[in-house]
């Protein structure tokens, strides 16, 4: 690959980050990045969770200062400290984690901090203008009364998105856009981008999905402990030589052997309903089993009901009807508290909300659902003891107890819920999405972890939205569509459009 430090061109970049620097205590997440990125281009960033590229693009919006070197919009230097500066700089960022408030309208949602002075009818009148324009231009249809809790996540990301186009930013920053989409949503998502790059935007992508970095940009940069170690036009790499010098070694992905499950059950689900939390029947009739020894994969469009089921399965959701045994209990009303109590372990879709208390530190963390079955007191050293072993021996950077588990990147959060759950020595796990996020070294560690475990003798039930990964993991596959089983496949009798066919209810 040929390293390109200035993509070049007579007009200044859009971007130039000048020798960044940035720590955190003792962790240096920028050391001295130097990166320019050319106006109306699709520029990647990659590199390992940690690698510092949020910190990176939370100094661009004004989330953090640099404790040393500048920022360059057009080739003038911009102070920027704080997200208004940045705005005002015409740049404008969509969250993984979006920043929306749910029970508001959508138009509400783009009016915060935009309302156009006290009394809100002008302010309103104008945005509902500029709606208008967005939706001739970008083909950008939303309702603008609608409330955000209930829209699907694909437009929920528009809504983030028009945030932006509202205030006219000229340089979007995406996190991990697709990590919630399905394989439609994001293809009409790279269609937009390439309709606002060929209107003279500039947009940054922050992504784990290397397939996508080759379809989308124009350019990728690698970042690796804090520092940037290349930027490469995408027609002179690929996604090996990518993932390689993200890591630093060559990634081998793990390969499912063939084993023989028990015949007997351990779950067994028979005719399940579940509601969703607005009241609709999301889980309809579902009967599923799981033996030891077995993953079983569950594919869908999200919003077809598996969130729900997970839910119900791990005793965070009640059920409607139906049944569901472990064994030979009865485990249809049990609390987690009974299931953890049986060997059941549940690791959820969303981190943020059920996995982890952010303000608390890493070892308070690794206590969540591992209480002393006498009740008495744990020693703070045995726990800080253990949970420093816990993130040597799942690679959860920096190694550092005491850290508040908020500020660890997202793949970092992922591996330590990992870690914490597979350590309590589960007889059977829930998975919700377990590399959402997450980059292509810690896909390759979390699916080892689990195809260790299965050859343990535990039985998986594993949810995700990444058909590679349900065919690379599954022994067993259905497909969930609507809140109903639409197929079941077995492993290697199956593709990616065959299962793409039974998610749009297509038998």
């Amino acid at each position: 690959m040929r390293v390109h430090s200035d993509p070049g061109g007579t007009s200044p970049p859009a971007i130039v980050f000048d020798h960044i620097d940035k720590r955190f205590g003792a962790v240096h997440a920028n050391r001295s990045i130097h990166l320019a990125i050319a106006r109306g281009d699709i520029h990647a960033l990659v590199g390992e969770n940690g690698a510092g590229k949020s910190t990176l693009m939370s100094i661009l919006f004004g989330f953090y200062q640099a404790d040393s070197g500048r920022i360059l919009i057009d080739g003038q230097e911009s102070k920027i400290t704080s997200p208004s500066d940045a705005i005002a700089s015409g740049i404008g960022m969509v969250h993984q984690h979006f920043m929306l408030v749910e029970p508001m309208s959508v138009a509400d949602n783009l009016m915060l901090g935009h309302e156009g002075g006290f009394a809100l009818a002008g302010g309103r009148k104008a945005l509902l203008a500029k709606l208008d324009a967005l939706a001739r231009d970008y083909d950008l249809t939303i309702e603008p009364d609608a409330i955000v809790s209930d829209l699907p996540v694909g437009l929920q990301q528009r809504v983030e998105l028009l945030k932006s186009l509202v205030r006219d930013a000229d340089i979007l920053v995406l996190d991990e856009p697709t990590a919630v989409l399905t394989p439609g949503e994001a293809d009409r998502l790279f269609a937009l981008l390439r309709d606002l790059k060929a209107r003279g935007k500039t947009i940054i992508l922050i992504t784990h999905k290397l397939r996508e970095v080759m379809e989308i940009a124009d350019r990728v940069s690698v970042l690796r402990q804090g520092a940037c170690v290349g930027t490469y036009p995408i027609v002179d790499t690929n996604e090996a030589a990518l993932a390689e010098a993200m890591i630093g070694r060559r990634v081998h992905m793990p390969e499912r052997a063939d084993t023989l499950a028990d015949d007997e059950p351990l779950l067994t689900v028979e005719a399940l309903c579940v509601r969703d939390a607005r009241g609709g029947m999301a889980v309809k009739d579902v009967s599923l089993m799981v033996r030891p020894g077995e993953i079983l994969g569950i594919a869908g469009v999200a919003g077809n009901g598996q969130t729900e089921l997970l839910e119900a399965l791990a005793g965070l959701r009640a059920a409607t009807s139906g049944s569901i045994r472990f064994k030979n209990s009865d485990i249809s009303h049990a609390t987690p508290a009974d299931l953890h109590a049986l060997g059941i372990r549940h690791i959820p879709e969303d981190r943020l909300r059920y996995a982890l208390a952010y303000p608390f530190a890493v070892w308070e963390n690794c206590l969540i659902g591992a209480d002393d079955e006498q009740g008495s007191l744990i020693a703070r050293q045995t726990v800080m003891g253990d949970a420093a072993r816990l993130m040597q021996a799942y690679d959860v950077r920096p190694a550092d107890p005491l850290l508040r588990a908020g500020a660890l990147s997202g793949g970092n959060q992922q591996k330590l819920v990992l870690g914490r759950e597979i350590e309590q020595r589960p007889r059977l796990l829930l998975v919700g999405q377990p590399t959402r996020g997450v980059d292509i070294g810690a896909i390759a560690f979390i699916h080892r972890r689990l195809l260790d475990l299965r050859a343990q003798g535990v039985a998986i039930l594993l949810v995700s939205v990444e058909l590679d990964e349900i065919l690379r993991l599954s022994d067993r596959i259905l497909v969930m569509q609507e809140g109903r089983i639409a197929g079941e496949r077995r492993a290697g009798e199956t593709d990616e459009r065959d299962l793409g066919l039974l998610m749009a209810g297509i038998a």
